[in-house]
């Protein structure tokens, strides 16, 4: 069985308003591409290929971002009389996508625990929707397999907001505008889960951030790898205006296709 990637995708997005009202947050385009299209191209360069994305706000969009993708990115022969379409050429991804209602005020655990019927009892990758990384997800994967626990988060070092002073005296001796902060790590999220983990959530109403993370720690089956790379979420309008920006001046980090 291949390794299953489950991908958070129902959230309100309320700190992105200006594009979520219309839209939910992980169809927010970079680069002309829905941000949950940039995560999944990463995992599938990366050989994972199989998705289960939870839907829940407008997650219509999503079903039909899907559903017309071949269509859209290929070229097409319509014959009206029959209805009959033909695709030929285009980009065509060879992913296999699972969407999944998982209720409009379901929280993040639920979500998790309502794809379970589609996660199979195996090994499975989680994410959330709205955050793009260079994380070698392979590496990531051997590291889950070589400790032997329940669950990985990958620790990152999250993105300053504001430009960081270094000072001699009165005097600025370094200047960096969007440094990495020299020390803290945040969960980023890119999960590595075994089943199990799913019997530390009991039901819709549960923030997979807070009890089942804090009792797998607790319980010592939460393991950390620690990614010093790129890593950023898209939670405000000025997050996908940086995100836009790397990715219009070519050096977008989180390309890791060709």
């Amino acid at each position: 069985m291949t390794t299953k990637v489950a991908i958070l995708a129902g959230g309100f997005g309320s700190r992105l308003a200006e594009e979520t009202e219309i839209r939910p947050k992980p169809m927010v385009e970079i680069g002309g591409r829905p941000i949950l299209w940039h995560i999944m191209r990463h995992y599938a360069a990366h050989g994972f290929r199989d998705f289960a994305i939870a839907l829940g706000y407008k997650g219509e969009f999503i079903k039909k971002y899907f559903v017309d993708y071949c269509s859209l990115n290929s070229n097409l022969t319509v014959s009206p009389a029959t209805g009959e379409i033909e695709r030929h050429g285009g980009e065509v991804e060879d992913w296999r996508v699972d969407l999944i209602d998982t209720g409009q005020k379901t929280l993040t655990g639920g979500r998790v625990k309502r794809l379970a019927p589609y996660l199979g009892n195996e090994t499975f990758m989680l994410t959330w929707g709205d955050g793009v990384s260079d994380v070698n997800v392979e590496k990531l994967m051997e590291f889950h397999r070589s400790h032997g626990k329940l669950a990985t988060v990958t620790a990152v070092r999250p993105p300053a907001r504001y430009g960081h002073l270094e000072f001699d005296g009165d005097q600025v001796a370094e200047f960096s505008e969007k440094p990495q902060t020299a020390e803290g790590w945040i969960n980023g999220a890119f999960f590595v889960l075994e089943p199990a983990v799913l019997d530390y959530i009991d039901g819709d109403d549960v923030m997979f951030e807070h009890a089942p993370l804090q009792n797998l720690a607790r319980d010592g089956e939460l393991m950390a790898y620690r990614h010093d790379g790129f890593w950023q979420c898209m939670d405000t309008l000025r997050e996908k205006h940086l995100l836009q920006e790397l990715w219009s001046s070519g050096k977008a980090p989180w390309k890791t296709w060709d």
